[in-house]
């Protein structure tokens, strides 16, 4: 039996391969902890081998992702300063190796390949922990909550708002049909529900904020380029109104309290305060990639306590801007903003400047999923993290050269089906 190349490494023919492998990336990512190492060891046999196939294709010209690789090749640095050497070596190898699978995963598979392997994907990671899940008592505020089969409930409420947005990528932008409509409507009712069992004020609030950008995305694709930077202005200033309402006025202390939160965040502003003091140990270029919470170090062991974490592993700062700092520095903080920063702004100006781009659409959602949760979780920091896979594969796509269309060369299918277009290619 032979199977030709394209159907492995070709955007757009690889689907059934892609689709595939985004699921069961996305499922070894969510419990690698409970299956161990050769679930990791599956995660990479999903895609480096995809090298072998066509190198130069699968690769592509690696000058390209310097501003990419930028911050995992010094946490690979950071080996030479860090607190804990051997953490850091592993960590940093394991992350910088995470980074080049996202990017193989970028080159071989196309938007909508990307949606379907979301969904299928999320949907077993939920599956899987409605089946097996159990409910954690918070020490701290006292409340019970779903955890599912992870050890954090922000972490179950995370998996269920991307596959809240998925489900809507790929109904509303991509106008997803028969069966992939089917699926995206019943993953969408699984996470929904797994989203308020998970009693994650962050989850919620950022799959609120995130489905309101995905709407004022399908809204910006509809005008034209002129009267969408009319748009975006004007919506930019409208929120900036009401962000600055929302902490002169009380409104964040309203929203808090319909959660059970206070203005402390169950804690989370202690930790961070207790962070920036860990951080000006080393302000420039830190302690070391993952070499702050290392058993026997006597900070990470006393806020251990503090936050009744028995396991003494699994915590973190709870804010990735912080914990850039404390464990590279400032060096490191600028070489990760720099990646989730000009990602951010790179959609937005093909959104604002381009005729209809679904898949700037779709990724700058991603994006500002993870940008927003940046501030309260630590996504895109960790090696084998949906969220830092997402990142990475979402940057590298700004770096693959596109052919322009002119504006006639999108026709809709048909007036049943506006959400669907056709190429017409000039004779």
């Amino acid at each position: 039996m032979l199977i030709r190349k394209t159907s492995l490494i070709q955007p757009g023919e690889s689907q059934l391969y892609g689709t595939v492998a985004i699921a069961l990336s996305f499922f070894v990512f969510a419990y690698s902890a409970r299956f161990g190492q050769v679930s990791i060891l599956a995660y990479y046999g999903l895609w480096l081998p995809l090298v072998l196939v066509d190198y130069r294709r699968v690769l592509g010209n690696y000058s390209r992702y310097l501003w990419i690789l930028g911050f995992a090749i010094f946490a690979c640095i950071s080996v030479f300063w860090s607190a804990a050497p051997s953490v850091t070596a592993r960590a940093s190898v394991q992350y910088l190796s995470h980074v080049v699978c996202a990017l193989i995963a970028m080159r071989t598979i196309d938007i909508r390949t990307l949606v379907r392997g979301g969904i299928a994907g999320v949907g077993l990671v939920l599956v899987y922990s409605l089946l097996f899940g159990e409910y954690h008592l918070d020490p701290l505020d006292g409340t019970v909550s779903f955890v599912g089969a992870f050890a954090s409930k922000n972490q179950l409420g995370f998996y269920a708002s991307l596959g809240i947005y998925f489900a809507f990528s790929a109904v509303v932008l991509l106008g997803e049909r028969r069966l992939w409509l089917f699926a995206a409507g019943a993953v969408g009712a699984i996470a929904g529900y797994s989203l308020l069992a998970s009693q994650s004020a962050t989850s919620v609030l950022t799959t609120v904020v995130i489905i309101g950008v995905g709407i004022g995305m399908r809204v910006l694709t509809m005008l034209s380029p002129k009267n969408r930077k009319s748009l975006f202005l004007a919506v930019l200033v409208f929120g900036v109104v009401v962000a600055v309402a929302g902490v002169y006025g009380g409104g964040i202390d309203l929203v808090l309290g319909a959660f059970g939160k206070d203005s402390t965040l169950t804690g989370r502003t202690y930790l961070w305060q207790q962070g920036m003091q860990a951080a000006t140990a080393s302000p420039f270029v830190g302690m070391g990639y993952q070499a702050y919470w290392v058993q026997g170090f006597s900070e990470a062991e006393r806020l251990w306590e503090e936050f009744y974490i028995g396991t003494r592993s699994g915590f973190h700062f709870h804010n990735t801007f912080i914990e850039a700092m404390v464990e590279t520095g400032g060096t490191g903080l600028f070489l990760l903003c720099l990646v989730l920063m000009a990602t951010v702004v790179g959609y937005l100006t093909r959104i604002l400047s381009e005729q209809r781009d679904l898949e700037s659409a779709v990724l700058f959602g991603i994006v500002m999923l993870l940008l927003v949760r940046a501030f309260v979780e630590i996504d895109i920091m960790n090696p084998y993290h949906v969220g830092s896979f997402l990142l990475y594969f979402s940057a590298g796509k700004l770096t693959v050269a596109r052919r322009k269309l002119p504006a006639a060369a999108w026709q809709p299918v048909d007036r049943q089906h506006p959400g669907q277009f056709r190429v017409r290619l000039a004779k």
